[in-house]
């Protein structure tokens, strides 16, 4: 069985991650999309709540399963029979952060990356930015799904009353 890893910190998922996800789930028998939890970096989203973010937008593939993992990726794969990367490039300055990466990567483990150009419509998103947009309550229903974008505003709701 082929499988392969698209991670992330997913915080939030947005149409840009689903995208890449759902074009690898092509490509691969099982596609694991795993949330890194990085104990140093706090983000605004919970791990636990990007895991349910991260499961409703990809629902509709049925070889997608979600995971979370800590660490190393490269160990994530090896416990995981996981024998392929995937990655996104939406820019120049993408590849030259991720091909060094990819080439530790490979060092390491024999993990092989492979990396998929962001669809043109989303080549400009990022999470940080949704969160900036969501912050000041703009329009983010292009970039997240409904169910994203109303976890979004419950979050920001909850920090503006504290």
């Amino acid at each position: 069985m082929r499988r392969a890893v698209c991670p992330g910190s997913f915080d939030p998922v947005t149409y840009g991650h689903i995208d890449i996800i759902g074009r690898a789930a092509k490509q691969y028998d099982e596609v694991i999309a795993a949330v890194l939890n990085n104990v140093n970096k706090r983000g605004l989203f919970a791990v636990p709540e990007k895991l349910d973010m991260l499961r409703e937008g990809t629902s509709e593939f049925g070889n997608v399963r979600v995971s979370e993992f800590d660490g190393m990726l490269v160990d994530f794969c090896r416990e995981n029979d996981i024998g392929t990367i995937v990655r996104s490039l939406r820019s120049v300055s993408d590849f030259d952060y991720e091909l060094q990466i990819a080439q530790m990567n490979y060092r390491l483990s024999g993990v092989e990356t492979v990396f998929m150009t962001a669809n043109p419509q989303y080549s400009f998103l990022s999470s940080s930015l949704v969160r900036e947009i969501a912050l000041h309550r703009g329009d983010v229903s292009s970039l997240v799904t409904p169910y994203v974008q109303g976890r979004l505003k419950d979050k920001y709701e909850e920090k503006r009353a504290e």
